[in-house]
């Protein structure tokens, strides 16, 4: 008998210091008890799981739905292997699950909970591949680590199906009744959580059916968003002009990108993030603005429509404030530093008398310029000298990657290096996000001086579509668009300037902008101000909604939810963490 040190190969020990000898008997031990298909039946069950247990530790109470979650999943699962005699089948079989198990792991690992939403899908329709590139060369090391686990899994099924031994009839027949069992205890669980839980809906609250109907509805959405030309085709503002029409104005209005209010200077960030507009006297600032969506797809259009999270079936049939500032005589333009996406934001755009997409003018899918490219486009239009003019730049802002989002020789802020999309890498993120707010501060000062040079009654409005999670607190968040929203997320800067001229021909609007700067509003405003800012009169035109105007009135504020609902800032998932924030930075909720 070889010593403990030797290992045996056939008749020939061979040595191999430290190590414990283990014989071919002892390996077919291992092959045929510790890894039959006994444990593979059992193995992929848990594999299926995975996200529901993990759902269960990241989702909210109440408790009995997150139980509702893992038995009825567990219970079904059970059953189907139940069904073949090589637990490696069933578990290629459902190889669609899991890719979307896969997908859902990682947005787990990076928003800490909910399933994968409506608006993810439609984002994976509206994402470019630049910009996903970016953000994926950042996430590798988790996706890489998810992918490896399931290519595990996979695997080992390809080498249950491959072994001679099945499972056993009886074991199949126990198992079965085991599950049978758990589904009923399970559906008792079900009709106790119905009765509990307000709101609570079997395709709503367990996973994957919740995917499944997410998935469902997003493709529904998609339908009635290639059908816009067509619902919005007959659409009129009746647009007049309320301004004599022989004096020159030109309207400015800049979309921000993922600028949260609480890393800008102007809010009281303690950081210079906002060097140039914090020593202007002539701009105002509004603090108490909140977002209605964390999208983009969602929130500038909201910016730009009628519509609103109470009313955003208007978006399927409406127009923007392009065409009807195009209806009342102006010359209207769009330029926008992000790709084209397929959404509402390209149509709206395309209202444009003139409109630019800056990065789709480029062959090269690397092609990606700083926002100052945006300065050109608007210094070129205004030297056209159109009479009227309404200017909208979408900006790409603070979007992440935050260090692409400025020239590297503007960083002011260092290190900014990111290496990793991981709390502890928070300080360079930080670091580089607030570089992309310090360029944003020098896009609009130079914006405003360049107005501020031309004869023309003149307004720039700017505000940001949504903010952004960075790391901030103990639920360690990171980026936006995720179901679960934070103050982080909706609280956004708006910034109004209007030329010494405009201020003189039009001396209400400075008095009720200064009277309503401290006041809660919302996105849902900006359609309205921009309209009565331009003294464009339209039916659509609600001036109780407009800071600018007398009759503006504080109303509730709403946020729009994945499946286009509006709920109030107590029914979107808030936790005490964003209502702290919300205290500190006076927003009223």
């Amino acid at each position: 008998m070889a010593p403990p040190s030797v290992l045996s190969v056939g008749n020939r020990p061979v040595r191999r210091a430290g190590i414990v000898s283990i014989s071919m008997q002892h390996l077919h031990f291992i092959s045929k008890y510790r890894l039959g298909q006994k444990t593979f039946f059992f193995l992929y069950i848990g594999i299926l799981l995975l996200p529901n247990l993990v759902l269960f530790i990241t989702e909210p109470p109440p408790v009995w739905a997150r139980f509702c979650n893992v038995i009825i999943p567990l219970a079904v699962y059970w059953l189907f292997m139940t069904f073949f005699r090589k637990p490696g089948k069933p578990l290629w079989i459902l190889l669609p699950l899991l890719f979307v198990d896969i997908f859902q792991l990682v947005l787990l690992s990076l928003f800490k909970g909910h399933v994968i939403a409506v608006d993810m899908f439609l984002n994976l329709l509206t994402t470019n591949t630049a910009e996903a590139a970016e953000l994926l060369s950042n996430l590798w090391p988790t996706i890489a680590a998810i992918f490896a686990l399931y290519l595990v899994a996979l695997f080992s099924g390809i080498y249950s199906l491959a072994r001679a031994e099945n499972l056993s009839t009886d074991f199949l027949k126990r198992q079965r009744k085991y599950a049978l069992s758990t589904g009923v205890a399970g559906i008792i669980l079900l009709a106790v959580t119905g009765l509990s839980v307000p709101r609570y809906r079997i395709t709503t609250g367990i996973y994957p059916i919740n995917v499944g109907y997410n998935i469902v509805q997003a493709v529904r959405r998609e339908i009635r968003v290639r059908h816009y030309a067509r619902s919005s085709a007959d659409f009129r503002f009746y647009a007049l002009p309320e301004h004599p029409v022989d004096e020159p104005e030109i309207y400015v209005l800049v979309i921000g990108e993922t600028s949260r209010a609480c890393n800008w200077q102007l809010y009281g960030y303690p950081r210079q993030t906002n060097p140039h507009l914090s020593s202007r006297t002539d701009i105002l600032c509004f603090r108490d603005v909140l977002t209605q969506s964390n999208t983009t797809h969602k929130s500038v259009p909201l910016l730009l429509s009628s519509a609103s999270a109470l009313h955003y079936d208007r978006i399927y049939r409406e127009k923007s404030l392009i065409t009807a500032f195009r209806e009342a005589g102006f010359r209207t333009a769009f330029f926008s530093n992000q790709r084209p996406n397929r959404s509402f934001i390209d149509f709206f755009g395309q209202e444009a008398d003139r409109h630019i997409f800056v990065k789709e003018s480029s062959e090269n899918p690397q092609y990606n310029p700083s926002d100052e490219i945006l300065l050109q486009l608007l210094a070129d239009e205004i030297d056209r000298r159109h009479r009227k003019s309404l200017i909208v730049l979408h900006t790409y802002g603070s979007h992440f990657n935050y260090g692409e989002r400025y020239p590297a020789d503007r960083a002011y802020f260092r290190p900014d290096n990111i290496s990793g999309t991981r709390a502890g890498n928070r300080k360079e993120l930080v670091n580089a996000y607030d570089n992309s707010i310090r360029y944003t501060d020098n896009l609009l000062h130079r914006i405003i001086s360049l107005l501020d040079r031309n004869r023309a009654q003149s307004a720039v409005l700017y505000i940001a579509d949504h903010g952004e999670d960075i790391f901030d607190d103990s639920r360690n968040r990171f980026l936006h668009s995720s179901p679960g929203v934070s103050y982080y997320q909706l609280h956004v800067p708006l910034v109004l300037w209007m030329s010494e001229g405009y201020k003189k021909a039009y001396p209400s609007c400075v008095e009720q902008a200064l009277a309503n700067r401290d006041k809660a509003i919302s996105t849902r405003n900006v359609f309205h101000t921009v309209l009565s800012l331009g003294g464009i009169h339209t039916f659509c035109r609600e001036d109780s909604l407009s800071i600018v105007s007398p009759c503006f009135k504080e109303t509730a504020r709403y946020y729009l939810d994945d499946h286009n609902r509006a709920r109030t800032l107590d029914e979107i998932g808030l936790t005490a963490e964003d209502f702290e924030q919300f205290g500190r930075a006076g927003i009223r909720h």
